[in-house]
This record gives C-alpha cells, structure tokens and sequence, in this order.
C-alpha cells in the first residue's frame, strides 16, 4: 500500500504553466445542478492543477458557505468527494464544492506536491492554483469570505495544512485526515521520514514556526481553527503525525498542551478539544483512509461507523451540534 501511494513521488515531473491570464477571469457559465465539471481558465494556474466545481442541485445563494476538499493520492476528486459525503453535505448547505485534482504531469502517483517548498509556498505553485480557484468561486458564486473551509485526506491533507499555513486569513477553518503538519518536509526523502513517524522531533511551538514560516511575513492575524482524523492502525502515515499535527495548530493559537474537554462519543473513538480552536479524533483498528458510517468500494474511503464529513462540518460551526 505504502508504494501504492506514494512510490511514484521520486518520478515527479513540473508543469510550466501556460502564459499570462489574468489573475482571475470569470469562471464559464455554472454547470448543471448536482454534477462536477471542470473548470479550464481560472488564472494563472502556477500548479498546474485541475479545477473540478461541484453545484448543488440548487444554486447556492450569495452568502454561502466555500467548501474545499483535497483527493488523496490517485484518487479522482469527483469520485471520492461523492464516497466521502462531502457532495451530500454541500447539498445540504446549499454550498459550492470546490474540488483541485492533481495531475500526472505534477505527480506520476497523483499526490499533491505537499513536501515541495516551491508548492506550498504562498503565492507559488500549487498553494496558489487552489488560492485562485478559491477566489474564482467566490466572485462567481458571491460564497461569504469568512466562511471558506479546506479539507483532505492524505497527501490532500497535508496539502489542506501548507495551504492554511500559507494563506490563514482565507481560510475560517480546515481538516486534516490521515495527513501531516504544516512544514513537516522539504523534499521526498524527508517526507518518507515524515510519514514513516521518522520526522523532525519538535515541541508545539517549533512545530508552529514551521507553519509561520509559509503565513505572510509578520502575520499576526487569527489562524484557521482545525480538526485532525487519524486512524491508529494507518499503516502509511504513522498515528504520531496527528499528534504532532495538534501539537503545531494548539501552538498557533495560543493554547496549553492539554486538551481542554475529552468528549469521546463511544469506545475506540477519541475526540479531544483543544477550546474549540482545535479538535483531533483518532480511530482504533483504523487504517488509511477517510471515515464514513456505511460501506463504501472508493478507494481508502472507510467505514469506521462514524461520518467524519459531518463531524467536520459541526466543527466548523456548519451544521449544529448532535
């Protein structure tokens, strides 16, 4: 499984973007309610990603929350966004989901470029492609600024963490699953290390300055709240990184160690809470994968009897409380 998803980053290959677009043109006419198409122009596109747009069936009316979820390694965005939930969710906000899919050129495997500091740096590479997608579907949608949330599993969490780092004031808050800490890497060997459990050895601050280092220099603005899934049986990304992961967020935002609230829902589940500025849930028995309540044949899409989508969303002050 571990080669499976991550033997090909050593053949990665860049994509030279095309031209000079305009930062941010108008994004073509919304695609039909309740499917995924593609969007080919939506600005300079450093990354040289894909912009994928999921529309609820109806409309999503000015003010609407931004949804943003990042794919795992091989995965097809439209897919798993469907097996996980989050095209049900967006139907049930009345939200946009915006969906980047990485490409082949970037990536042999189809890993976000997470352990790559010409990718996560703001302003530069694939951090910036999903900047620009995020602000073509605000200014198509009119979506509410201080309600844009990023997901994602895997490389696609770890990316969802440099993107939070990089770009605090866009985002409200974000989820990483089965993922990394911001700044845990800076090219493939040390990100071998990293998701082996072998990584840097830091304490909660110095783990926070590794995410300081990709925010705007001098950032002293609010940071993105964020919630952590990990399951204890991942045999990809070993279960350290999620607390190393907790570890850096409750640094940023100024906490204790400790968590403040143990509010496990039932045995093998535990969700500890950092005063709502940071949650983390770790699954026993679970292995590499996105949680969901039913089951599912998507790829690392597992059902763990709880919906983490949901949970997400609860967390992020989308949906109320169970």
């Amino acid at each position: 499984m571990f080669e499976t998803l991550f033997g090909h980053l050593l053949g990665r290959l860049r994509h030279a973007p095309d031209g000079a677009d305009l930062p941010y043109p108008p994004l073509p006419p919304a695609p039909p309610g309740g499917q995924a198409l593609e969007v080919p122009r939506f600005g300079t596109n450093p990354g040289g990603l894909t912009m994928k747009l999921y529309v609820p069936p109806s409309p999503p009316r000015p003010g609407a929350p931004l949804l943003v979820l990042l794919h795992g390694c091989g995965q097809d965005a439209t897919s798993f966004a469907a097996a996980a939930g989050w095209m049900a969710l967006a139907d049930r906000l009345g939200a946009p989901l915006l969906l980047p899919e990485q490409t082949a050129r970037n990536n042999q495997g189809r890993c976000f470029n997470w352990f790559e500091p010409g990718d996560i740096a703001r302003d530069a590479g694939e951090a910036a492609s999903i900047r620009q997608m995020v602000q073509a579907v605000i200014d198509r949608w009119g979506c509410d600024r201080q309600r844009v949330f990023v997901a994602g599993l895997s490389a696609g969490g770890a990316m969802a963490a440099a993107v939070l780092a990089a770009y605090p004031e866009v985002f409200a808050a974000g989820a990483v699953v089965a993922g990394l800490p911001a700044g845990g890497a800076s090219d493939v060997r040390s990100a071998m290390a990293c998701m082996a459990g072998a990584g840097a050895e830091l304490d909660g601050p110095g783990w926070a300055d590794r995410a300081r280092a990709l925010a705007p220099p001098g950032y002293a603005g609010r940071w993105p709240r964020m919630a952590i899934w990990q399951g204890l049986a991942d045999p990809v990304v070993d279960p350290a990184n999620a607390g190393k992961l907790a570890a850096q967020w409750v640094a940023l935002h100024g906490q204790g160690s400790t968590p403040t609230r143990d509010l496990s829902p039932r045995p093998g589940v535990h969700r500890r809470v950092w005063r709502d500025a940071v949650e983390s849930w770790t699954i026993d028995g679970m292995a590499h994968g996105f949680p969901v309540a039913h089951a599912s044949a998507e790829p690392f899409v597992l059902d763990a009897g709880i919906d983490a989508s949901v949970e997400i969303a609860r967390f992020w002050r989308l949906l109320p409380p169970a």
